[in-house]
C-alpha cells in the first residue's frame, strides 16, 4: 500500500509541476489548463471510559482533478484525468481498508459542425490503483481478505464517433451512438473455480476480455451556486446493444466545493454507479469533510 501511496503523491507532484510549465510556457497558446488537489482527513477517537458508544478510527481521501483544453478555429480537445484515493482504519480492526479507489482518463476530439454543435470522437479509460479484497471471520474470530481486484483487473476503455454539444468548458454532452467497449481482467481471477462465465465484471470464466458494442452518453456541468460554492456534475450513460440493451449503465458524480480560503475547503462528494455486471444493484459513495485544497 504504501508504494501505491507513493506512485499517488508521485503522479500529484508531477501533474503540479507539468500545470507550472504549462501556465508559464503557453499564456498565449490554445491550451488552457486547469486542476485541483484536495485531501481530506477525519478522525473519532474515543477513551476506554466513554459510555456514549463509538469505535475510533481515522480516515483519509486525496483526489486530483486535471484538465488541459485544446480550442483553435474549429477545433476543440478536451481532456481530464481523475484519481480518488481513500483509506480508513478502524481500532482493533485487523485491516486496513479501501474506501475509494479510481484512475480515469477522459478525452474529446471535435470539429465545428455548426452553432455549438461539433463531430467528435472520445475516449474513456479507467480502472483502478491498488488493491481491492473481500472480507470475512473465521469461527475462531479471526478477520480475513481475499484479494478481488488490482491495477487494471478489471479495466475499461471505451472509443467511438459522434456528436458533441459543447456551451462552454463547463458545459457540454457528448453523444456516441456506435460506442466500442473492451472490458479487461486477470485471467487468474477467472480461472478461479468459483467463478462462472459472466461473473467476473461481465467476463467469461478462462478469458481476459470482454468486447461491447453500444451508445454512449457523457455530460458535464459546472457552475456557481453561491459565492465560493460550485458544483460540479459528471454523468456517463452505456448501453450495450449485444446483450440487455435496457440495462443501461449508469456513473454519477457530485462534487460540491465551498472554499473557506486559499488552501482550506468543505467538500462533499455523492457518487451512483449502476453496472449489472459488477453488481446487480446501486453502489453509492458519499464522502463529506473539511479539506486542504490547491487549484493550479
Amino acid at each position: 500500500m504504501k508504494k501505491k501511496l507513493t506512485l499517488a503523491l508521485l503522479l500529484v507532484a508531477s501533474l503540479g509541476a507539468f500545470a507550472q510549465q504549462t501556465n508559464e510556457k503557453e499564456k498565449d497558446s490554445a491550451w488552457t489548463t486547469e486542476g485541483n488537489i484536495n485531501l481530506l482527513f477525519n478522525q473519532s477517537a474515543f477513551n476506554a471510559d466513554w459510555l456514549g458508544g463509538g469505535t475510533s478510527n481515522m480516515a483519509g481521501n486525496l483526489s486530483v482533478s486535471y484538465g488541459f483544453n485544446y480550442t483553435k478555429n474549429d477545433w476543440t480537445w478536451d481532456n481530464k484525468i481523475l484519481l480518488d484515493y481513500g483509506i480508513t482504519k478502524v481500532k482493533n480492526e485487523e485491516f486496513t481498508k479501501k474506501t475509494n479507489d479510481r484512475l480515469e482518463f477522459n478525452s474529446i476530439l471535435g470539429k465545428k459542425a455548426g452553432g455549438n454543435w461539433y463531430y467528435s470522437a472520445f475516449l474513456n479509460f479507467k480502472t483502478q490503483m491498488d488493491k481491492g479484497f473481500t472480507y470475512g471471520t473465521l469461527d475462531d474470530g479471526t478477520e480475513y481478505r481475499v484479494e478481488y481486484t488490482h491495477l487494471l483487473s478489471p479495466g475499461y476503455l471505451q472509443i467511438g464517433p459522434g456528436a458533441l454539444w459543447k456551451k462552454s468548458d463547463n458545459l457540454k454532452v457528448n453523444i456516441a451512438p456506435a460506442t466500442s467497449k473492451l472490458v479487461f481482467v486477470d485471467k487468474d481471477f477467472t480461472s478461479y473455480d468459483g467463478y462462472v462465465d459472466g461473473d467476473y465484471f461481465g467476463v467469461d470464466a478462462n478469458s481476459s476480455t470482454r468486447f461491447e458494442f453500444g451508445a454512449a452518453l457523457s455530460g458535464y456541468a459546472k457552475f456557481n451556486i453561491m459565492e465560493n460554492v460550485s458544483a460540479e456534475n459528471i454523468l456517463a450513460l452505456y448501453s450495450n446493444y449485444l446483450e440487455d440493451p435496457q440495462n443501461v449503465d449508469i456513473d454519477y458524480t457530485l462534487n460540491v466545493v465551498m472554499k473557506i480560503n486559499k488552501y482550506l475547503t468543505t467538500n462533499f462528494t455523492f457518487q451512483a454507479i449502476y453496472d449489472d455486471n459488477a453488481a446487480r444493484a446501486f453502489q453509492i459513495r458519499e464522502v463529506f469533510g473539511l479539506g486542504i485544497g490547491y487549484k493550479f
